[in-house]
């Protein structure tokens, strides 16, 4: 062959020589689509150059290129005609190329040892599982965040069911909801996740028909990932994503054909936005951080060892290695709940429906994962095999389930409420009935942006009166009473603990309980005869 080597130490400008004429593929070689060739050329021959996009496989387009090159270069047809057969072949040769090494760099399943299955069987048959599980999280390098950490592991753990759950990490600039995510995220088997940095408006149709199916899907930032949020929907909701494009034959002539990528799919995603789209709000269950200066003081402790050399990061990597050993040993299994009806969410919390699908499929999950503590069951109608939730199941779910429940029944963002908590505490402690926004921000170390903000929505949503003092002409404000987060947590667990009272009591005696929690207060024997009567 006349040409030379194809030269790919820049993958941006591939460069290849054929003879004295030097072609230079600008932009690179796109590895999808095998049935097409779209490239832009720079052929220089002397001193003449020609600049042109086209796609090698269309006979049209490039017979055209031919005799434009054949006439500027006066090089001839035949020599033009060889030069890009030889083209053709040699990054035909590359792109197989780069496709057998994307393939060859996918993450393989591990297949795991004997002992490492019968190791992590053994830990899913603890009695104390998720007080286990959440220490090694602890150990695994995750620090702090007790509730929020085992409260993701679990939904990420949904992946290998048929309705996975979602989560959203709120928090602002600065508090570690990428690295919650990430580290939460590396205890799941790296060939089961798909990390996110950005995502362009399409992107979705263009994985596998199969790719996305129980996986993983982190998402870095979803602020920067607007265009995405239908599709994303979506698959959510549908667990199927479809779209119909047009592309050209190789004759030139239009057709049109269906991308379709199946689920499901569990979504993981981080955000500074105080507040989330209420679509996307929700499918996913809302995680609020710890801001706190005490998680503060934690984080900053375990980077001075870490820098001083005191962590042991061989045991960290073991501790994560065997998380993803319990992840691999979990097998798809369907769950029933016998109690699901005898459930009912307290009467504060917003968007119940969807409150209360989470819910339910949050019990289940946690079912889910004590699998090996459950006995298989088959039912003689259908023949599926299934596991049963049990009430303690559902008191370790109400124990991690109570801040989500607690958010959902709140009219205030999580921001906007740790800011009243935090400004309520301030108030007390100082015995100040009124204040301004510098005070505050003097004080509490919030810039007067945020100060501002937070108390608009205060004002707006009835805990704050605002006044104007006449002599200094300054604004002030005060609290108005109200149901404290104390009293609306309070509220909840008294449900909660009453629900679980009542199931106690069913699960003993075997009759469903006379009045369940939380709900209308059913008419007595005496009124429903004398309703009758008339």
């Amino acid at each position: 062959m006349k040409g030379a080597t194809l030269n790919t130490q820049n993958t941006e400008c591939l460069t290849w020589r054929y003879e004295q004429l030097t072609v230079a593929v600008l932009g690179g070689l796109k590895k999808e689509g095998l049935d097409r060739m779209r490239v832009t050329l720079k052929l220089e021959w002397k001193d003449n150059t020609i600049r042109h996009s086209l796609d090698l496989y269309n006979d049209t387009q490039l017979e055209n290129l031919i005799r434009k090159c054949a006439e500027r270069f006066s090089l001839g047809t035949v020599f033009m005609t060889e030069l890009f057969a030889a083209l053709v072949n040699v990054l035909e040769a590359y792109r197989l190329e780069l496709l057998a090494k994307q393939q060859a760099e996918k993450p393989v399943p591990v297949i795991l040892s004997t002992d490492e299955r019968k190791a992590a069987q053994g830990f899913l048959e603890q009695p104390d599982l998720l007080q286990q599980t959440n220490e090694l999280i602890g150990q695994s390098g995750v620090i702090g965040e007790e509730a929020n950490r085992l409260l993701m592991y679990l939904i990420f753990t949904s992946r290998k069911r048929e309705h996975p759950l979602h989560v959203i990490s709120l928090g602002s600039s600065g508090t570690g909801k990428s690295h919650l995510q990430e580290k939460v995220g590396e205890l799941i088997p790296s060939d089961e996740v798909i990390e996110i940095t950005s995502l362009s408006e399409n992107a979705f149709y263009y994985f596998g028909k199969q790719e996305l199916k129980h996986k993983l899907l982190l998402i870095e930032d979803l602020d920067g990932a607007q265009d995405v949020l239908y599709p994303l929907r979506e698959l959510q909701s549908k667990k199927v994503i479809n779209k119909t494009v047009v592309y050209k034959s190789a004759a030139g002539e239009p057709q049109t054909t269906t991308l379709r990528v199946e689920g499901p799919v569990c979504i993981g995603g981080c955000t500074t936005q105080e507040s989330v789209y209420e679509d996307n709000a929700n499918r996913s269950f809302l995680l609020y951080l710890d801001e706190s200066r005490e998680q503060d003081a934690r984080i900053m402790d375990y980077q001075r060892k870490r820098s001083a050399g005191k962590i042991n990061s061989r045991e960290e990597k073991r501790v994560k290695q065997f998380l993803q050993n319990v992840q691999r040993v979990l097998q798809p299994v369907a769950v029933r709940n016998p109690y699901a009806e005898y459930l009912v969410l307290p009467e504060h919390v917003f968007k119940p429906r969807r409150t209360n699908a989470h819910y339910l499929a949050f019990i289940e999950a946690v079912t889910f994962y004590h699998q090996f503590q459950r006995k298989q069951q088959t039912d003689n109608a259908t023949g599926e095999v299934f596991i049963e939730t049990s009430v303690e199941d559902i008191r370790q779910a109400n124990l991690l389930m109570k801040e989500i429940l607690l958010r959902k029944s709140d009219d205030l963002s999580g921001a906007c409420r740790n800011y009243l908590e935090r400004l309520r505490a301030w108030l007390e402690k100082n015995s100040l009935a009124v204040f301004t926004n510098r005070e505050v921000s003097n004080s509490l170390h919030i810039p007067i942006p945020t100060v501002k903000r937070h108390n608009l929505a205060l004002l707006n949503a009835g805990y704050l009166q605002k006044q104007l003092t006449e002599d200094t002409r300054i604004h002030t404000y005060s609290l108005i009473e109200g149901i404290t987060y104390q009293q609306l947590s309070h509220s909840i667990s008294t449900v909660l603990d009453s629900m679980l009272e009542n199931l106690s009591s069913y699960q003993l005696t075997g009759s469903p309980p006379a009045q369940l929690p939380n709900e209308p207060l059913k008419p007595s024997t005496s009124k429903k005869k004398k309703a009758s009567a008339q």
